[in-house]
C-alpha cells in the first residue's frame, strides 16, 4: 500500500500530461507527450551521451561534497574548540554566507575561468554552511560535566572523540550531510547552466539552445530523479546503521 500511495502522484501527473499534450491545447513543441520524452531517453542513454553527462555531474558533486565536508568539519571543530577564533571569523563567516554563490560566478569566472575548479567552488560556496553549522550545533551539546568526566578517566584524544563527541553530535552530523548533498545538488546544476562544457545542467541548456525541447526535459527529471534516488539512498543508509542509537534519525 506504501508503494502505491508513493507512485500515485507521479501516475496522475503523468496521465495529465498525457491528456494535455494529445488535447492540442499546447503545441507538441512546447510540451512533447511522455512517450515521446521516454523514447528520446532511451535514444540518449543508448547513444552514451545521458551517461556522459551523468558521470561528469556525479563527479563533479562528490568533489564538492567531500571538501565542503572535509572544511566543516575542520571548521567547526576549530571554531569550537578556540573561542576567539570563533569571535574573528564570526562576521566574515556570516557575510559570506548572505552571498547567494551563483551572484559569483562571474567574479570566479574571470579568477578561475570556465572550468572544473569554478563549478566545484560553486558548489562548496553553496553547500559549506550547511554542514558547518549543524556540525558546529551538534559540538555545542558537548557539556561541561562530559568534558570533566572524560578528563577524569584520562581518555585519549581518540577514544575522547569516539565515545563523548561523535555521540553528541551525530544526530546533527546527519542533518547537515543531507542538508549538504541537496544544496550541492543544486548548486551544481546551477553552475553547470553558466560554467560548464558537460553535465546535466550543460546537457539542459544546450538542448534548450537547439529548441529540443524532448532533451530538455529529460534532462531536468534527470536531475531530479538522481537527487531523489541519492537522498533517498543515503537516508536509508543512516538508518540502517544508526537507527539503535539514534531512532530519531529513522524518519
Amino acid at each position: 500500500m506504501r508503494v502505491m500511495r508513493v507512485l500515485l502522484t507521479p501516475v496522475l501527473v503523468l496521465v495529465y500530461w498525457q491528456a494535455v499534450a494529445q488535447s492540442g491545447l499546447v503545441s507538441a513543441y512546447l510540451l512533447p507527450a511522455p512517450w515521446t520524452v521516454a523514447k528520446t531517453a532511451m535514444t540518449m542513454w543508448e547513444t552514451g551521451l545521458l551517461p556522459q553527462h551523468i558521470a561528469a555531474s556525479l563527479q563533479r558533486v562528490a568533489q564538492g561534497f567531500s571538501l565542503s565536508v572535509a572544511l566543516g568539519c575542520l571548521l567547526a571543530a576549530l571554531t569550537a574548540r578556540f573561542s576567539l577564533l570563533d569571535q574573528f571569523l564570526a562576521a566574515p563567516l556570516s557575510l559570506l554566507r548572505m552571498v547567494p554563490p551563483l551572484a559569483l560566478i562571474p567574479l570566479l569566472i574571470l579568477w578561475l575561468g570556465i572550468g572544473e575548479a569554478t563549478q566545484i567552488t560553486i558548489i562548496v560556496l553553496a553547500s559549506f554552511f550547511p554542514f558547518f553549522l549543524n556540525v558546529r550545533e551538534g559540538l555545542s551539546r558537548l557539556t561541561d560535566a562530559q568534558r570533566e568526566l572524560a578528563r577524569s578517566l584520562h581518555l585519549s584524544p581518540f577514544r575522547y572523540i569516539f565515545y563523548v563527541v561523535l555521540p553528541c553530535g551525530v544526530p546533527s552530523i546527519i542533518t547537515g550531510l543531507r542538508l549538504t548533498f541537496g544544496y550541492s545538488w543544486r548548486a551544481l546544476v546551477g553552475a553547470e547552466l553558466i560554467a560548464a562544457s558537460s553535465g546535466l545542467g550543460y546537457l539542459v541548456v544546450d538542448a534548450q539552445q537547439m529548441m529540443h525541447t524532448d532533451e530538455v526535459i529529460v534532462g531536468i527529471l534527470t536531475i531530479g530523479l538522481f537527487g531523489w534516488s541519492l537522498d533517498a539512498a543515503f537516508r536509508r543508509l543512516c538508518a540502517l546503521t544508526l537507527r539503535r542509537r539514534f531512532p530519531e534519525l529513522d524518519a
